[in-house]
């Protein structure tokens, strides 16, 4: 049985699998579809779940490798997977889009993410409380409302978000502090 990378949710030997991909793709373009088939749709539920648009949002992810073949022969593998650095290709794609076209900024939260954000927040979880946090997330950047969704809503580990925003870890756990401490004014001043 494989030992899983809690930092990352992939195996030892996944990852090393994914660097030998990258490499023939690195030396042969048309490899890269290999990467293509394996990470299409993780890259397109990351992009549709920001934009809420179909359409849209295939269009945003055949951007999104379009920049990662373009730029395939300069990535540099560090043990991290592949999709941090094309999250982040996506990242930068929708922020341009965001910037462009003015979308708005779609969220999809389920309950029990609510409930682990309103214990963050150090309320007692209830449907007024939950109700309120909807609430303020829509006052948050959409850096803010993004950070918090890779952590709270996408389960991702602080060292996978850090490679994803091209942040440090550190940094990753300040601002997502800063971003809970803001929530909990805004709960608060609205409750």
């Amino acid at each position: 049985m494989q030992a899983v990378n809690k930092e990352y949710h992939h195996t030892a030997s996944a990852i090393k699998q994914e660097e030998e991909l990258i490499k023939r793709a690195q030396k042969n373009p048309r490899e890269f579809s290999v990467l293509y088939d394996k990470y299409y749709v993780q890259i397109f539920r990351y992009v549709i779940k920001r934009i809420g648009n179909e359409h849209d949002a295939a269009d945003l992810t055949s951007q999104v490798f379009v920049k990662a073949l373009q730029n395939i022969k300069k990535y540099k593998f560090k043990g991290v997977p592949f999709t941090a650095w094309l999250h982040r290709v996506a990242s930068n794609e929708l922020n341009l889009a965001f910037r462009a076209k003015k979308y708005d900024r779609n969220v999809e939260v389920k309950t029990e993410e609510l409930n682990d954000i309103v214990e963050e927040c150090e309320t007692q979880p209830s449907e007024e409380r939950a109700q309120l946090l909807v609430e303020a997330l829509r006052q948050l950047s959409r850096d803010e409302l993004e950070l918090l969704e890779m952590r709270y809503f996408e389960k991702r580990p602080f060292k996978e978000v850090c490679q994803i925003l091209d942040i440090t870890e550190s940094n990753a756990k300040v601002k997502m502090h800063r971003v809970i401490k803001k929530l909990k004014g805004i709960m608060l001043d609205e409750g």
